[in-house]
């Protein structure tokens, strides 16, 4: 997007205070009501270029609307950029990538086929698994993967400052269908000044709730408003309320967890092949790449020794352990490229683990693996999360998993609880209650909100701890 008149030049504004910058390309505070933060996006004209490294610009804006939005940026990334800031006065819909950027694509890592190619011989079982959270973990946006309402009136967003609020809409475009946008909204018309990216991809299955990415060239982020089931539309997690950041990059470890790959040149980069990804956690991400099982299979030869498959329940118990930690012991830090862990390999070669802070308060969000490792059951036992978990179904059921409990704890057996305990079809809410985590805050319109997790620390809690939750 070109700039507009309305952009009097780039300036270093003395209502700028000190900036920290650093390689997310986060921004500190100002001292105007509201600010703005932004990547800058390529293609900007020779004379509004600017070549940055770790500098730090502020934006001019027309003298009613400047203490309501400054927009302060800071880049600081390995390597010099040049880009073009992008905004408009007034409100218009932001330009944004072709469409085509966001699609789904089959990735070509090699031995890799896709579930389309499961499907031919276990229809049942993958149309089942992509109803699963797992699959939906990420998708196209359209009418149906994003949960939030485009309805006018319901589709703000306000925030603890009067002087900013964001809008979501959908377009019609011509022969392209329907694109879906987020707006920061800053002043007051006329002299509202916006800042609009469309929605590329939509992160999470929308069970709890979801959150928004765009793509700035072929650098990848987060949009600042997301959406939360209890909610609606929220502050993206640990967004400040009331500044409209479209700066947070995201890294090829976030998208291993909600994604099947992305072509990514660096594990600490978000810059990504536009056109080199596939979306949601498909059958391959933890049976291993299928070509060989599928070329073999279609030979209708006589049956190998081996199936060329992974099959994960026939793991060692450390090995399926770790293919569940790969995404559910927390983000750790890469060793080798992104996308590369195999399952069935140890994990701790592609990703250091630290073990958590012995001082600090376990969170019920982010280290399920860790909690349940910490468990009495598990260490008495030789389960593993396949015990109560079967990732190829959606399970809700509270019932069916208490059932898994009794299988070891029988009634009227030395493993149950006190002879006064009534036998339960919940043994769930009382032993692996729902409770805040503090890893996912939402800041908004002045509150904090935390949503429920089920911690997956078996134990006793007292009744105060363990509320019953639906």
């Amino acid at each position: 997007m070109a700039p507009r008149a309305g952009l009097s030049g780039l300036i270093s504004s003395n209502r700028t205070t000190t900036l920290q910058t650093g390689p997310s390309a986060a921004c500190a505070a100002t001292t105007a009501h509201a600010f703005f933060t932004a990547p800058f996006s390529p293609g900007s004209p020779p004379a509004t270029n600017l070549a940055l490294r770790d500098t730090v610009w502020a934006v001019a804006l027309p003298r009613n609307t400047y203490r309501a939005f400054t927009i302060v940026i800071a880049v600081a990334l390995a390597t010099p950029l040049t880009r073009e800031l992008s905004w408009d006065y007034p409100v218009q819909a932001g330009t944004a990538q072709s469409a085509a950027a966001t699609e789904t694509k089959s990735h070509a890592r090699d031995g890799y086929v896709g579930d389309a190619a499961c499907q031919s011989c276990h229809a049942d079982k993958v149309d089942s698994f992509h109803h699963t959270a797992h699959y939906l973990t990420s998708r196209s946006p359209d009418e149906t993967t994003i949960l939030g309402s485009f309805t006018p009136g319901s589709n703000i967003l306000k925030t603890s400052n009067p002087n900013l609020y964001f809008r979501m809409d959908e377009q019609r475009t011509d022969g392209k269908g329907t694109e879906f946008l987020q707006t920061a909204v800053a002043g007051t018309s006329p002299q509202a000044a916006t800042h609009t990216e469309r929605i590329a991809l939509v992160v999470g299955s929308g069970g709890k709730g979801q959150t928004y990415l765009y793509w700035s060239g072929d650098l990848l982020f987060q949009l600042p408003v997301s959406y939360w089931k209890d909610m609606g539309w929220v502050n993206s997690p640990n967004y400040r309320d009331g500044v409209a950041d479209f700066a947070r990059p995201i890294t090829p470890r976030c998208l291993e967890c909600h994604a099947t790959y992305f072509e990514a040149p660096s594990p600490f980069s978000n810059r990504y092949s536009t056109a080199g990804f596939s979306l949601g956690i498909q059958c391959e991400v933890c049976h291993g790449p299928g070509r060989q099982h599928v070329e073999q299979e279609a030979a209708k030869s006589a049956p190998p020794a081996a199936s060329a498959i992974l099959n994960p329940a026939r793991f060692p118990r450390d090995r399926q352990m770790d293919l569940c930690a790969w995404c559910h012991a927390g983000a750790g830090f890469p060793l080798l490229p992104p996308f590369s862990y195999t399952p069935g390999d140890s994990l701790d070669k592609y990703i250091d683990l630290p073990p958590p802070d012995p001082d600090a308060p376990p969170d019920v969000h982010g280290n399920q693996v860790g909690m349940l490792k910490q468990s009495r059951c598990f260490r008495s036992s030789n389960m593993t999360c396949l015990t109560c978990h079967d990732v190829h179904v959606t399970q809700h059921n509270l019932a069916e998993f208490s059932q898994r409990c009794l299988g070891c704890h029988k009634p009227d057996s030395a493993t149950f609880s006190k002879a006064s305990h009534p036998v339960s079809d919940n043994c769930i809410d009382c032993h692996m209650p729902r409770q805040e985590t503090n890893l996912i805050v939402f800041d908004s319109n002045g509150r904090k909100m935390k949503p429920q997790v089920r911690n997956h620390w078996i134990k006793i809690y007292s009744a105060m701890k363990a509320p019953v939750v639906n």
